[in-house]
């Protein structure tokens, strides 16, 4: 079994949890939203990146730990030319050693958001 965590951070409409933990494995995706109003930031990678992982380390402070816990990120991305500006914004949250990273460009993601995250992380 799993809980959903309380993140504090402003919930979907969709039917989903944002961040969840089962044990001492925690999993939490991120859009680039405003965290109190759940409005969509809509600006450059750099600002949408930021607030993603402003939003995901929200989430693991909330589930007991920190982005030094996360050992996987799953990016998705609209544009392969963001790659650089997502990698500069990254290197600000997450140093050696880095988590396993996969990212992927895809056709579109929602209203106007060019990232979305999949972290898992386990908290000791």
């Amino acid at each position: 079994m799993f809980e959903k965590v309380e993140t504090g951070i402003f919930a979907s409409k969709a039917p989903l949890s944002g961040t969840v933990k089962a044990a001492r494995i925690v999993r939490s995706a991120h859009i680039a939203k405003n965290p109190q109003t759940g409005e969509l930031l809509t600006g450059n990678i750099e600002e949408q990146a930021r607030q993603v992982f402003l939003n995901l380390q929200q989430a693991m402070k909330a589930a007991g730990g920190s982005l030094a816990d996360v050992v996987q990120i799953q990016a998705y991305l609209i544009d392969k030319t963001d790659a650089h500006g997502f990698n500069r914004i990254y290197h600000e949250f997450f140093s050696t050693p880095y988590p396993v990273r996969a990212t992927v460009v895809v056709d579109l993601l929602s209203a106007n958001i060019r990232v979305e995250i999949l972290a898992t992380a386990v908290i000791q």
